[in-house]
């Protein structure tokens, strides 16, 4: 069974706390949110040492938001994105230029 996780950055957003895990017989997903970069790889750690394989950013990551997470997850986990060049949930800025 494939473990893999889509992570998104929103202000105010707790990973313990706003988070879900939907289960099918192929894939286990954990979706949760963070508040800002420092929260995702810290949630990212906890992640890859539950067995996550995959992780899906939202577009809310900039490049260098991306950069952190892949040196987080090293090579425990594969890392892939979402691209927006503005977010339209961070009021059409990176999350570079937020976080």
């Amino acid at each position: 069974m494939l473990k893999a996780a889509f992570i998104f950055v929103a202000p105010g957003a707790n990973s313990q706390k706003h988070r879900s895990v939907i289960a099918t017989p192929a894939v286990e997903l954990t979706a949760l949110g963070v508040s800002d970069y420092p929260a995702a790889v810290a949630a990212v750690k906890e992640l890859v040492d539950q067995g996550i394989t995959a992780i899906e950013l939202c577009g809310g990551f900039g490049h260098e938001g991306v950069a952190q997470i892949k040196q987080a997850a090293g090579k425990q986990a594969a890392v892939g994105v979402v691209r927006f060049d503005t977010h339209p949930g961070l009021a059409g800025k990176s999350g570079d230029d937020v976080f």
